[in-house]
């Protein structure tokens, strides 16, 4: 039995030769981006495809459906039922393997990574998406393995052409760093067990100061989510007592990627700049 995911999908490209060209058009944004429809309106379609709100709407109208809604919603549903019978990523037979920590922990990892993709808000995560992108500048903190976390977040947005930092745990508390935030800035705060004090004390800080804060956490009810607009709850289950970040990394990727998508043509003009200063520094190999 063909899956709904499958479906919608095979509809699109039995249904594409027929099409008008601006439907064509539309119909290689829906197919290169089927992930992404759910956290799109037909305007944003119109708008990066360069066709008229009309077009989109026909088009979803000639593959089977009343509209483009119709057709988001239908493209979320099949995500939904494609992600919950984890076919994303498989894990390890472990009868290959026996007594292997290797696979004991990859398969972790895998279980923490499909876990976070099943159960993570694709609305939030759209949400959060649309606030970095509308800051000023973008603040990242964390403590611990957390730090290292924002400071990878901070470096991946930078290089997709957003204007962020992260907040250095030297001689200043994060308290002094945020004094220099203006109201349109943003702070996206690491939280993982052990949850630091100082890092869910600075985002009560901001959010008291008007600044706006998003958290990447373990869970909803963490202590960092009362002072944040929104929040990605994300697996970290290790086999230790410290955190795993495969899926927090996924995350992060996800994020930056997601920053470089909506954001095309900042984000190309920011690598090529990047990779000139590089060849320019004599600081890559040709």
């Amino acid at each position: 039995m063909v899956s709904r995911y499958k479906e919608i999908r095979e509809k699109i490209q039995s249904k594409y030769d027929s099409l008008p060209l601006n439907q064509r058009k539309v119909a290689d944004f829906v197919i290169d981006n089927f992930d992404n429809i759910p956290f799109v309106d037909v305007h944003e379609v119109s708008k990066q495809v360069g066709v008229s709100v009309a077009s989109v709407i026909r088009f979803a109208q000639s593959v089977g459906f009343t509209g483009f809604s119709e057709l988001r919603d239908a493209v979320s549903d099949s995500l939904k039922k494609h992600l919950k019978k984890n076919e994303i990523f498989s894990l390890v037979d472990k009868s290959k393997f026996d007594n292997d920590i290797l696979t004991s922990v990859a398969n972790m990892d895998v279980k923490n990574i499909n876990d976070t993709l099943t159960n993570i808000d694709r609305e939030t995560f759209n949400k959060v998406i649309e606030l970095i992108l509308q800051s000023d500048r973008v603040y990242t903190a964390g403590l611990g393995i957390s730090y290292l976390l924002a400071e990878i977040l901070s470096y991946q947005l930078t290089q997709v052409g957003v204007d962020a930092s992260v907040l250095k745990h030297t001689h200043t508390l994060f308290h002094e760093q945020i004094l220099y935030m203006k109201k349109n800035d943003l702070l996206v705060c690491f939280s993982f067990p052990p949850y630091s004090k100082e890092t869910v004390d600075v985002a009560k800080f901001a959010d008291k100061n008007g600044i706006g804060v998003i958290s990447i956490t373990n869970k909803s009810t963490a202590p960092i989510a009362a002072s944040s607009k929104a929040v990605l709850t994300v697996k970290s289950e290790n086999m230790l007592f410290t955190n795993s970040f495969a899926a927090i990394s996924v995350l992060i990727n996800a994020i930056a990627t997601a920053c470089a998508v909506k954001n095309k043509s900042k984000a190309k003009k920011v690598l090529k700049e990047s990779e000139k200063i590089m060849i320019e520094q004599d600081q890559v190999i040709l």
